[in-house]
């Protein structure tokens, strides 16, 4: 169905209106127009038309508590009349789109023109062949076979132009499979809670169909539309739709509807699926910004096959308004009746396109896929150019400019001395039957002076950069790192501090209760159960196994001897073994009161940080389990269950001693404590269930439980390495102070006797605000250098500590901040950070959203491996930068010179493009695919404006250049008498080619070989053949270049304009060649601190690099974009843009992607850059001006409301 146009999919629809689809009793039209009600009005309607939603149910033939039967005929004939939950991907690039691409590079179009000149006048024979009056012209010529040979070079360089296209092509399109990879295998990992056949299981979002049940909670993203059956004080963030910031509260009775793409904020519910795929909301907006396809064409046939009676534009409208009054409504309709419709259809279709872009990429089986390419592709430029690339962009460009000065004045010498020698000195008339011949020589040296631009112009650069990043996610997979985001991959390198949250990523997450206080008594070891009273025991049964989410199970172990499987919220788990240490069963008390006989539910949140359940009891009257922290549960008690299991009065002076007895103990030993509670109420009056401060007060107190969450075992090896390399952990967490403190020991972020701070939320708070309550910039640079760890913090405490440590100055490195995340709540965080890590088990989709880099394993010691990672893509790029930057200065002076010496180059125009071609796509391959060592965690970060050529990488450029020109000079102009061989200067136009210029060549490449293994070295080690063998790559990419070296000399003749060459003179070569490694081993004991200049020389790419890089980003990075950016979407890119901009700044941390992603986006086409900062990637300092005013003081509540 991927390419069914949407014209087939509504006419085979409306057929099927006629006979209620497939014996369902209602049709998927009908479905369609019930999702764009909202509210009472939607309510109204089922009512009416459906018999409320159990008739609903059963016309999808569904059961609203066992779901579907799960039989396969009837899913395939669901996904046949309803379709399937999954919107098509865009066809991605052709090879041959990728081909024309690569072709539009400027100096490989100057090239063909030159070599199409050279193949066109090789073919003209002038008519004055032999008159001796064109000179020196025609001195080669007299051999008829050679001037027969002269279209050779044209075509050689032709030749050549599409190898090197094939090449980039082939990259791009590797590059861009891999993403779609990347992007599936994302996808692959959403899966969602449905109920079929009586029994909950997760499926992938793929799968579901119309008439399933699935169960939501908090974190989820809803992958389909829905209508809520039962919920408890369900809460959904629906600005990726409508752009409304507020949480909109969901009921059965009040407003039902849930919309695909949006993300549920609080509590729990069940829904029947009602559209899936491009019927869902998210769905029919994607069709209308023809993610689906050919955009235009498949609109136009749409708009005629149906006619306007159906109405498309009111589901756009609709979703953009997205009424939650009925007023809101009928504005809508006024505008239907408007009579613009089509007008409003397309602004709509703008905003909502905009906003389905937002929360697109962990949706949909491949939908996500589609467009994150489009995002990907178009803001390619932009939101993948991070530190390093640009630092490298501006590089490229100044090689770039200097070459072609270079090339410029080369041409205009050549052309200047061949006309003062012909025609002054020699007195030579311009004779018309030999303008071709002089022609011919001026497009030699044309083709002489573009050849030095193509060695120039450093076009290896991006692609290592891609080569090394693609090369570094993929195996990153392997170690658990699944990258969303390219540059977060090299940003992680510079990485200075990581603020990781406790629960799951150094701790295990298996959460088990090893104390207990109960009945006045302190067990040190769950107890025995006939040691408990009766009546506290079955009471503390019911409070656990009723008041915890249903869906959170303890399952029985998978392999024999495992340890049984906790799913759901593992601190429930925890207390649900403790039922089971009890030896009593939770099923059996939930069996009693299935989930739908709660009467109400106050679920967990990061404000109420507790849970409490309210049931029915047989004479009317009420009873609420209560569970959460125990110092906040505690507060609210009034009486405890004594040691009789009968309640006694609990006063203040009570809770202190029990905080100091039983609480602090247990979080001393790292544990982690809960409080379980109850209350009664009576059944007439009924009490205002609404009226939380009332109703959650008067508890009485059950028990205690202390739950250990164990660390990992390889987390305290990984914080030590995280020390060595400079980078700071610190802990963020919602646990009490002491459990936390402990754990941190234990981990090793704190080695007791240091100086350092562990302070919980509210005294960070006092810290850092001023008396007005204002977050204060100098306050939190005060705080956070000594800051280890941080507890009881709520998301926004986190998210201000984030932004206090990115926006601080107190440094003069600014600090790069990685932070981990689980929760909803961590979303402002995880957005704000320099490098945003989700976790793949335990978080939620929302965090999954708003991250870089998701952890699949959620295991903190994945963390250093992509630190090692990151650092290993710069130290890649910079042995690159190396090789090439000597190869560049050694071909472009020995270019210059020779063509000015000897108005020839020694190195001819396809030699030279074969030498570009090992220095930049093999070299690229070989270097960048380097693997880490351990070694690089040795030392400290680099900083974001360190140099990207340090000292001892320019000691090595120069020194390696002046050994490669010395040698080749010597050869050039003495070398015919070293090796007793006739000279190859001054050779006439075709002449054959001399064993003279073929030894410099091939000696020219035995250097770079040689010079290509040290330059896997740049911080002047010793040892240049370490951990060679470790990579294959690089070991075959030299053998091959060799082979291909040999076949060139020996039989590449004419076209590569080289001779034949005996052993004798191939061993010179490789001697020669080998000189290098020695060479290497001579330069790197030369100190650096006695080459003063070079410091100067380090520095100065600084200076350049760094400030005009902060304030010309703009300019710069477009003019790169706007070549890099597809021409078609950049169109495309600007009318989305300018909505996003406005959806933004509404949404500002709740959209799907980033925040910074959307301002990255944003400042990646050149339409607009009034509104926002420029952003150029998300480790861009210039983002807190952006956010500064209206958001970060609004942004913090907004993450918890």
């Amino acid at each position: 169905m991927g390419d069914m146009t949407n014209s087939d999919f509504y006419t085979k629809n409306q057929r099927n209106d006629s006979n209620h689809a497939g014996g369902f009793g209602c049709s998927l039209m009908e479905l369609r127009s019930l999702m764009e009600l909202r509210g009472t009005e939607a309510v109204v309607k089922i009512q009416e038309d459906y018999g409320g939603i159990e008739g609903l149910c059963q016309r999808l033939k569904t059961s609203p508590t066992e779901g579907l039967d799960g039989v396969a005929t009837d899913l395939d004939k669901r996904k046949e009349v309803f379709g399937r939950n999954l919107i098509p991907p865009k066809k991605p690039k052709t090879f041959l789109q990728l081909v024309w691409e690569a072709l539009q590079d400027v100096t490989l179009i100057i090239l063909e023109i030159a070599a199409l000149i050279s193949l066109g006048l090789s073919f003209y024979q002038p008519p004055g062949e032999g008159s001796e009056s064109c000179g020196a012209a025609n001195a080669g010529a007299e051999d008829e076979g050679e001037s027969e040979a002269g279209w050779i070079e044209g075509a050689a360089i032709l030749l050549s132009v599409v190898c090197v296209v094939l090449v980039t092509a082939f990259n791009d399109w590797s590059k861009e499979k891999q993403f779609r990879g990347l992007q599936s295998r994302i996808e692959q990992e959403q899966k969602f809670q449905v109920a079929r056949a009586g029994q909950v299981i997760q499926l992938p979002v793929a799968d579901i169909v119309v008439g399933d049940i699935a169960q939501v909670k908090y974190g989820d993203l809803l992958p389909t539309d829905g209508i809520l059956i039962q919920g408890n004080d369900l809460k959904i963030d629906e600005s990726s739709l409508t752009g409304e910031s507020d949480h909109v509260r969901k009921s059965a009775d009040k407003d039902p509807m849930l919309l695909s793409g949006t993300h549920v904020m609080e509590g729990s519910g069940r829904m029947l699926v009602t559209a899936v795929g491009v019927n869902s909301q998210t769905g029919i907006i994607f069709t209308l910004l023809g993610a689906g396809g050919e955009e235009e064409e498949k609109k136009e046939k749409k708009d005629c096959s149906h006619p306007s009676s159906h109405p498309i534009a009111t589901i756009a409208t609709d979703g953009a308004a997205s009424a939650n009054a009925p007023g809101n409504t009928s504005l809508v309709n006024g505008k239907m009746q408007d009579g613009n419709m089509e007008n409003n259809q397309t602004k709509v279709k703008k905003q909502d396109g905009a906003a389905a872009m937002e929360m697109q990429p962990l949706k949909s089986a491949e939908g996500g896929e589609a467009d994150d390419k489009e995002k990907k592709k178009a803001s390619v430029s932009k939101k993948e150019k991070s530190v390093l690339q640009g630092k490298l962009t501006k590089l490229a460009v100044q090689i770039g400019k200097a070459g072609l000065v270079m090339s410029a004045i080369t041409v205009i010498i050549l052309v200047l001395y061949f006309a003062i020698d012909n025609f002054v000195l020699q007195k030579r008339p311009w004779l018309p039957e030999c303008t071709p011949v002089y022609i011919q020589y001026f497009v030699k040296f044309f083709i002489i002076g573009v050849t030095v631009l193509v060695v120039a112009v450093p076009e290896g650069l991006p692609l290592a950069v891609t080569i090394s990043l693609a090369y570094s996610v993929k195996k990153m997979m392997k170690d658990n790192n699944l990258v969303r985001h390219l540059d977060a991959c090299e940003t992680m390198g510079n990485a200075t501090a990581i603020c990781s949250d406790k629960t799951g990523t150094l701790t295990t997450n298996r959460m088990t209760a090893v104390q207990c206080y109960v009945g006045d008594v302190h067990y040190k070891d769950i107890p025995d159960p006939s040691s408990i009273p009766p009546k506290t025991l079955e009471m503390l049964v019911n409070a656990i196994s009723l008041n915890s989410a249903y869906t959170t199970k303890i399952l029985p172990p998978d392999k024999e001897g495992g340890l049984p499987k906790q799913v759901g919220n593992k601190t429930e788990c925890g207390l649900l073994g403790l039922v089971q240490d009890l030896k009593r069963d939770y099923q059996t008390v939930r069996n009693q009161i299935p989930e739908e006989k709660l009467y109400k539910v106050y679920t967990f949140n990061s404000v109420r940080k507790s849970m409490s359940t309210v049931i029915k009891l047989p004479d009317g009257s009420f009873r609420m389990y209560s569970k959460g922290a125990s110092e906040i549960i505690l507060k609210k008690c009034m009486r405890i269950l004594n040691e009789t299991g009968e309640p006694r009065v609990f006063r203040p002076r009570d809770r202190d001693e029990m905080v100091k007895k039983v609480i602090e103990p247990m979080a001393c030993d790292g544990l982690r404590t809960i409080c379980v509670g109850f209350r009664d109420f009576p059944a007439d009056p009924e009490p205002n269930w609404e009226d939380e401060n009332n109703i959650l007060t008067e508890l009485t107190a059950i028990c205690v439980v202390g739950i250990e969450d164990p660390v990992r075992p390889e987390v305290p090896d990984a914080i030590r390495k995280c020390q060595r390399a400079g980078i700071t952990v610190r802990m963020v967490t919602g646990d009490n102070i002491n459990t936390a403190r402990a754990i941190a020991i234990k981990c090793g972020i704190i080695h007791p006797g240091e100086d350092f701070l562990c302070i919980d939320g509210k005294e960070f708070n006092r810290r850092i605000r001023n008396e007005k309550g204002e977050v204060e910039q100098e306050r939190i640079d005060k705080v956070w250098p000594k800051l280890r760890v941080l507890a009881r913090s709520s998301p926004t405490d986190k998210h201000t500590l984030v932004k206090g440590i990115i926006d601080s100055t107190l440094v003069d490195q600014r600090q790069v901040v990685a932070v981990t995340g689980d929760g909803t709540n961590d979303g402002p965080a995880l957005k704000k950070a320099d490098v945003g890590f989700a976790m793949g088990i335990a978080g939620t989709d929302v965090a999954k959203e708003a991250s870089d880099i998701i952890l699949t394993d959620d295991n903190f010691s994945s963390i250093v491996k992509a630190v090692m990672w990151g650092r290993n893509v710069y130290d890649s790029i910079s042995k690159f930068l190396q090789f090439q930057l000597t190869v560049n200065v050694v071909a472009v002076i020995v270019a210059f010179t020779g063509a000015c010496i000897t108005q020839d180059s020694p190195l001819k125009a396809v030699q030279m493009l074969w030498v570009n071609l090992i220095m930049d796509t093999f070299a690229s391959l070989a270097l960048a695919t380097e693997p880490p060592t351990d070694s690089l965690l040795m030392r400290k970060p680099y900083g974001r404006n360190k140099p990207l050529i340090s000292s001892t990488m320019t000691k090595n450029i120069l020194g390696h250049g002046v050994y490669q020109l010395v040698i080749i000079f010597t050869l050039l102009f003495v070398g015919e008498q070293i090796f007793d061989i006739d000279s190859g200067r001054n050779a006439p136009l075709h002449s054959p080619p001399s064993e003279h210029y073929t030894i410099i060549f091939n000696t020219f490449v035995m250097m770079q070989l040689f010079n290509e293994i040290n330059a896997r070295k740049i911080h002047g080690e010793r040892n240049v053949f370490d951990g060679i063998f470790r990579n294959p790559i690089f070991c075959s990419i030299v053998l091959g270049t060799f082979a291909i070296q040999i076949v060139i000399v020996q039989f590449g003749g004419k076209p590569f304009s080289c001779s034949p060459l005996d052993l004798e003179k191939w061993m010179w070569c490789v001697f020669l060649g080998l000189g290098e490694l020695v060479w290497g081993q001579v330069i790197s004991t030369i100190p650096n601190s006695k080459l003063r200049f070079l410091k100067g020389a380090g520095q100065l790419t600084q200076k350049d690099e760094m400030p005009e890089e902060e304030m010309n980003e703009d300019q710069e990075e477009i003019d790169h974009a706007e070549r890099e950016l597809r021409r078609g979407q950049i169109l495309w890119f600007r009318g989305l843009n300018r909505i996003q901009t406005q959806i933004e700044v509404v949404n500002t941390f709740k959209s799907g992607t980033s925040f910074q992603g959307a301002l990255r986006r944003q400042s990646s086409t050149t339409s607009q850059n009034q509104d926002v900062t420029n952003v150029s990637s998300p480790s861009h300092v210039s983002l807190c001006n952006a956010l500064s005013s209206p958001t970060s003081t609004a942004a913090a509540p907004s993450g918890q409301c």
